[in-house]
């Protein structure tokens, strides 16, 4: 792990390899590298991996006010560039993170090779929006506590609870170490964000990965918001809203059945 000051902020990073096509690992909101631990080793051989704590995020530096899926772009073009990475990318990303893979892609075309977007987060329902700000007020009087149980029933189901207890506990524990203004206004950016023009700008090569048991959005939520993108394919997993630590085994298939496939043939 290293930390680098790039676009005004402090990002913490990890990059693995010295050769290979690079792909770069998005987390969730409120998410961080570690969520994406157990994905990394299907990619040891082959491959440059890059993961990052977003701003905001993990330890890298915290934010007090707003963000934007093209500040959050940005980072992760001046990221690349600081580290001299400046062939086209893989991006996967899960949920709030693949906001910023959409926004990345459409921006930066001559940049990304691919896109992967699991449980993909692009708008919020107008109806929801009120409850959801009400929600975030708590958080910011009583801190990450106030929802976690909440979080965790909706985002993290008993079955796959049960499945490995061990990655759950650590991945709630994890979770309540979140700066709660920078999770606030995480979540601000996604009450009122709406990127379609950014998906329906994407032309590279992407997959969208929905999960049966996700109660966020669902497998048929994801083949309709990336519907637009020309060269689009959809795999669904048993799986919820956490894909990389819930289920990491078969993410990381996923990813690298649809990399061998789409970008190391183009290479090869």
């Amino acid at each position: 792990m290293d930390y680098i000051e790039v676009n005004g902020t402090s990002l913490r990073y990890h990059l693995h390899g010295t050769s290979g096509p690079i792909l770069v690992m998005i987390h969730e909101m409120g998410g961080l590298i570690e969520n994406w631990d157990e994905v990394m080793p299907r990619f040891y051989d082959g491959f440059r991996v890059l993961r990052y704590d977003a701003r905001g995020c993990g330890l890298s530096e915290k934010v007090r006010g707003e963000l934007s899926v093209e500040l959050l772009s940005d980072d992760l073009l001046a990221l690349l560039d600081a580290l001299d990475l400046k062939e086209p990318v893989a991006l996967a990303a899960c949920a709030l993170g693949a906001a910023t893979a959409f926004a990345f892609a459409a921006r930066f075309p001559e940049r990304t090779s691919a896109v992967i977007a699991m449980s993909p987060a692009i708008d919020m329902k107008p109806e929801d929006r009120p409850a959801r700000r009400a929600m975030l007020e708590n958080v910011l009087r009583d801190g990450m506590k106030s929802i976690v149980d909440g979080a965790m029933a909706s985002g993290y189901p008993p079955e796959l609870r049960a499945r490995n207890p061990e990655r759950f506990r650590a991945f709630r524990a994890r979770w309540l170490g979140n700066d709660p203004a920078s999770f606030v206004a995480q979540y601000r950016l996604l009450i009122d964000m709406d990127i379609e023009q950014f998906v329906k700008a994407v032309q590279c090569p992407a997959l969208g990965i929905g999960g049966t048991l996700d109660v966020f959005r669902s497998p048929e939520y994801v083949r309709r918001v990336m519907s637009p993108i020309p060269d689009v394919d959809f795999v669904t997993i048993e799986t919820s809203h956490h894909q990389t630590v819930e289920t990491p085994e078969e993410i990381a298939e996923a990813i690298h059945t649809f990399l061998t496939r789409r970008v190391l043939s183009m290479e090869a």
